[in-house]
C-alpha cells in the first residue's frame, strides 16, 4: 500500500533544536553567533551543555534539556514525535566514537520519520537557515502513519473484508 501524507504547518516562528557533540560545540556556537538575529525570532531548544553555551553566547533564553549522553538526544527525539520541534541543527562528530551513539541514531531516525529539516554540518545549516522558507509559514508533508497504527499484529485475526472488497 503506498504511503499517504498529511500536511503539518510550521509557523513563521520555528521551533529549532540545537545539538552538538563536544568536538563540534565551538563550531555550533560560532554558527549560532553569526546567525543570532535569525535565531532570535525563533524558539530555541538545546541539549544541556550546548544550551548553556547558546544562552550565554546569544543573550536570549534557550529551553535546555538534559545533556545528550544523559538523555537529551532522546528528549529532542520525543519532542519531534510530539510535533514540538520543526527544525534540527545537529553538528555531530563523525570521527569520534560516542558512548551514546544509539541515542544519536534514534534522534536522526525520528527526524527522518517525521520529515524534520535537519542539518548535520555547517554548510547545510547555512543553506537551511538562509532559505526564504525560514521567514514564513511552511506546510511540511508528514507520512500519515494511521494505516501502520491500525495494522494487524502477529497472532491477531485479520479484519474481515467488506462485501464490497470481496466482489
Amino acid at each position: 500500500m503506498p504511503m499517504t501524507y498529511k500536511p503539518v504547518t510550521m509557523t513563521a516562528r520555528k521551533r529549532i533544536a540545537l545539538v552538538a557533540h563536544d568536538g563540534q560545540k565551538q563550531n555550533l556556537v560560532e554558527w549560532a553567533k553569526f546567525n543570532r538575529n535569525t535565531l532570535s525570532v525563533h524558539e530555541i531548544w538545546a541539549t544541556g551543555t550546548t544550551g548553556a553555551m547558546m544562552e550565554k553566547t546569544l543573550g536570549f533564553p534557550v529551553s535546555k534539556l538534559q545533556s545528550g549522553p544523559l538523555g537529551g538526544d532522546q528528549q529532542i527525539g520525543a519532542l519531534i514525535v510530539e510535533g514540538k520541534i520543526d527544525f534540527l541543527i545537529f553538528f555531530w562528530d563523525p570521527l569520534e566514537p560516542q558512548p551514546h551513539d544509539p541515542d544519536v541514531k534514534a534522534l536522526l531516525r525520528m527526524a527522518v520519520v517525521w520529515n524534520i529539516p535537519t542539518a548535520c554540518d555547517r554548510a547545510t545549516a547555512d543553506f537551511m537557515i538562509s532559505s526564504p522558507l525560514m521567514h514564513g509559514a511552511y506546510e511540511r508533508l508528514v507520512p500519515d502513519y494511521e494505516t501502520y497504527r491500525q495494522r494487524s499484529l502477529p497472532g491477531e485475526a485479520k479484519p474481515a473484508r467488506s462485501a464490497k472488497a470481496k466482489a
